[in-house]
Parts: structure tokens; C-alpha cells; sequence
């Protein structure tokens, strides 16, 4: 049977109220009852929507990674530095938004296999998408002499444990914490200079990976 219009808004409310609780209390903290309590709803009507709060914490964070393939897209742009700029900044952007959600990953990633596959599933359409994008540098003959998915899995790790640090950790010792602009300036001049810095390079087809 589809959903009603009813039963949209009553699971919108348990999403909204999950947010609100995982900010205030963190994800482990929060209890079902706290969830229930913050959408003014019987904690019985939770599980008509959701078997557990790990079910909800799925849905949050398939929010979070569809939210970023899509304005990353919606970005698209001819100007490479542009492009790469709308990639940085629609990760860290989302990462900002769901910064209790991706704290609740990382928690349960350490505690349960479900959860580290998870996490890796999350880093893997990352690494498609940025892998995608290298491919078309490499085509146009920005050559970067190095794997390609490896390069790929290291630019994600870049960008997250980038995020990690600068919004979760309280940066670095002795290291100035970066505004949103700043930290965007860095990220995206670390992808772009890696991959476009000594521009299309005559003579070198592209080999298979």
C-alpha cells in the first residue's frame, strides 16, 4: 500500500525530530522515547515507520549522500576549478549539515560490521563519482601519472578526514580553524592543482588503467 499524506508527514516529523535529538544529545545518547518525544509522536507509531534507530540513522545518511551527488551535479560547469570547487563545496556543505549523523556513523562504523560496510559503501560512490571526473581530465590529456582509483580514494579520504578535523575535532593545534570559504579554497586547490596544475599534456594517449 503507497504511503499516505498522512504517513509522509508522520515519518517527515521522526526524520526532522532524529536530527534535532542527534544534535542535542549525540546519536549514541538518544534514545527511541527521545525521538518519539521531539516529533510528538507515541513512541509505537516510531515503529510503524522504522524497526530501530539504526533503520533511521540509514535513511539520514542516504540523505546526506544523495544530497551531495546532486549538487555536485546541478554545478556543472566547463571551467575545471569551477567544477571541482561545486564538488568541495557541496561535500562540505552537506557534511555540515549532517555533522551528527556522520559522528553517529563513525560511532557505530567502530562497533558494528553493518555500519563499517556502511561507511565504505558511502566512500565508495564517492570515489565513482570522483573517478568519473579524472577519467574526462585524463581523456582531455590532463595526465597525472597515477592510478586512477587510487587517486580517487585519496581525494575522498582528503575531503573527509579534512571535514572530521575542521568541524569535529576543533582543528589542529597551532593551526588557525577555517571558515567555510577557507577551508573550500584548500580542499578544492589540493584537487585541482593534483589533477589540472600542469594543464593538457600533448602526446600522451590515455592507457588503460
Amino acid at each position: 500500500m503507497p504511503p499516505t499524506t498522512k504517513g509522509r508527514r508522520t515519518e517527515a516529523a521522526f526524520l526532522d525530530a532524529a536530527r534535532r535529538t542527534f544534535a542535542e544529545k549525540g546519536y549514541l545518547n538518544t534514545k527511541i522515547a527521545d525521538i518519539a518525544e521531539a516529533a510528538g509522536r507515541s513512541t509505537a507509531s516510531f515503529y510503524t515507520y522504522y524497526d530501530n534507530k539504526e533503520q533511521l540513522l540509514e535513511a539520514l545518511l542516504e540523505q546526506f549522500s544523495t544530497g551531495v551527488v546532486e549538487d555536485a551535479l546541478r554545478a556543472k560547469h566547463i571551467d575545471p576549478e569551477a567544477g571541482v570547487r561545486a564538488a568541495v563545496s557541496a561535500y562540505w556543505t552537506h557534511y555540515r549539515e549532517y555533522l551528527p549523523e556522520i559522528i553517529g556513523l563513525f560511532q557505530m562504523s567502530m562497533l558494528d560490521e553493518t555500519f563499517r560496510k556502511r561507511w565504505r559503501e558511502k566512500r565508495a560512490s564517492g570515489i565513482e563519482q570522483i573517478l568519473s571526473g579524472l577519467e574526462g581530465a585524463d581523456r582531455a590529456g590532463h595526465r597525472v601519472d597515477l592510478p586512477l582509483p587510487l587517486l580517487a580514494s585519496a581525494l575522498v579520504s582528503t575531503l573527509e578526514a579534512s571535514c572530521w578535523m575542521w568541524l569535529t575535532a576543533d582543528g589542529d593545534i597551532g593551526v588557525d580553524q577555517p571558515d567555510d570559504e577557507a577551508a573550500i579554497d584548500v580542499l578544492t586547490a589540493i584537487w585541482f592543482r593534483t589533477v589540472y596544475g600542469r594543464g593538457p599534456q600533448a602526446g600522451h594517449p590515455r592507457t588503460a588503467e
